[in-house]
């Protein structure tokens, strides 16, 4: 029997637990640094920027930690997500590989964000916060964060890089929808984007700068907090629903991967899909390749060093060890948004450091023809970020179609790109080029890395 286009899962069979990757790995991921004496950070640390029960997910050693009910409520508007076989993909194709993508962009914001977005904002709202400051690229997460503090009823104050902020103004207007209150950056709100705006009143700003200005504004207000999109363990452990869903639905159809691909950036959308297959791997259940794929443009794993550096440009939070090409670097405007973060996220970095991952890069003309032949044949038009992963899977069908193999390729299409239409029309015209990284801007970025013992 062919494998349905659609797999399905009924609410009751939505995983109410978040699944912890820590306990599991085989050496314990390096411990975020106090920027001023590099000795562990505490949880005192980062009391200023997130509540006490975020605090202690991030450090946990739990292997699963219980979805909140109320979570689970706002979950239900959208989740669980459907798993789609791509079989009119692999017919355009002509490969003999079974390509499976689980589509998030059925969320209200049209992307993962909200499986993160909206327990940050609930548990913030447990402890009395009345307002969350956050940074956007693409702005997938900033109208995310917006969409989860319109449902608990706190204030969002959002600073997006100025060169999506420009690209892509609808995402600004979602985010105002939803009562987000949105700055380009670097803004005027703040000293440090003043300061960048003086040197040039047209910077492009980057992921790096505007974390800085957010963090900047939260630790002045006891009543404000800061919320963050990727990176950190809480994060990525709150997109496990994600791969838990994934699993369950593959199951129903008999279904294992043995290659798993995901667009990474700072990380939380591959590793919402990757986790829960890694620990099946870890456990003999399977073993598939399990591949992060990111833009030339912004090359962490591939070309960055691995070692301890600032989350954010003006040095303001703890040093993390992560693979990254320095938190001064300021990435060409790619239209991958999303993916324009200096760092990894620890977690990823780590496991890649391990082996248990692999990394490529990928240039987004290559991205934006795979892209092109996926909407053309699913129908759906992918946002730029999983483009990558789209690209990648077509390389590996294809492969297949040269071997024969018939491989099982699972991806997350992590978002839709209906609001990233500018991008599509720019490739269409032939007006988009690729950008590949000089080790030169990369050896000038890692210049103002901390002399920390790696």
């Amino acid at each position: 029997m062919t494998d349905p286009n659609k797999i399905l899962l009924d609410e009751n069979e939505m995983p109410t637990q978040w699944y912890n990757i820590v306990p599991d790995l085989p050496a314990p991921p390096p411990p975020p640094l106090h920027p001023g004496t590099h000795e562990p950070a505490t949880a005192e640390d980062f009391s200023a920027l997130f509540p006490q029960a975020l605090i202690a997910q991030e450090m946990s050693q739990d292997r699963y930690i219980d979805i909140p009910g109320e979570v689970l409520d706002v979950y239900r508007l959208w989740r669980p997500s459907p798993l789609f076989r791509a079989h009119r993909l692999e017919k355009l194709l002509d490969t003999p590989a079974k390509i499976y993508y689980k589509y998030e962009g059925v969320s209200p914001a049209g992307s993962h964000k909200p499986n993160t977005a909206v327990p940050q904002v609930w548990y913030n709202a447990q402890e009395g916060i009345t307002k969350l400051t956050t940074e956007t690229g693409a702005g997938q997460w900033g109208s995310s964060l917006a969409f989860a503090c319109a449902q608990f009823g706190l204030e969002s104050e959002i600073w997006q890089v100025a060169a999506s902020y420009r690209a892509k103004p609808y995402r600004r207007t979602m985010m105002e929808i939803w009562g987000g209150k949105v700055h380009p950056s670097p803004s005027e709100v703040t000293e440090f984007g003043r300061s960048l705006l003086e040197q040039d009143k047209d910077h492009p700003g980057s992921l790096g700068i505007a974390i800085s200005e957010a963090v900047s504004q939260a630790v002045e207000d006891p009543k404000t907090r800061y919320a963050l999109g990727s990176v950190l363990n809480h994060v990525l452990m709150h997109q496990t629903i994600i791969g838990e869903e994934a699993l369950r639905q593959l199951a129903k159809v008999g279904a294992v991967p043995d290659v798993l691909v995901g667009c990474t950036g700072g990380g939380s959308n591959f590793g919402g899909l990757a986790f829960p297959f890694l620990r099946e791997k870890l456990k003999g259940n399977m073993d598939p390749v399990i591949r992060c794929v990111e833009p030339t443009a912004c090359p962490t794993l591939t070309k960055g060093q691995y070692r301890y550096d600032f989350g954010d440009t003006a040095g303001l939070t703890p040093l993390m060890k992560m693979h990254t090409l320095g938190a001064s670097f300021i990435p060409e405007a790619i239209h991958a948004g999303g993916l324009r973060y200096h760092g990894m996220a620890p977690l990823v970095s780590h496991i890649y450091d391990l082996g248990l991952v692999e990394a490529i890069a990928i240039p987004q003309t290559e991205c934006f023809a795979g892209a092109l032949q996926f909407a053309k044949a699913e129908g759906i038009v992918p946002a730029p970020e999983p483009t990558h992963a789209i690209a990648a899977a077509v390389r590996e069908a294809l492969a297949c179609k040269e071997t024969g193999e018939e491989k099982v390729i699972l991806t997350a299409l992590c978002g839709h790109g209906h609001l990233d239409l500018a991008a599509y029309d720019k490739y269409l015209s032939g007006d988009m080029v690729d950008l590949d990284l000089s080790d030169e801007v990369i050896g000038a970025a890692m210049q103002g890395i901390p002399d920390i013992g790696q």
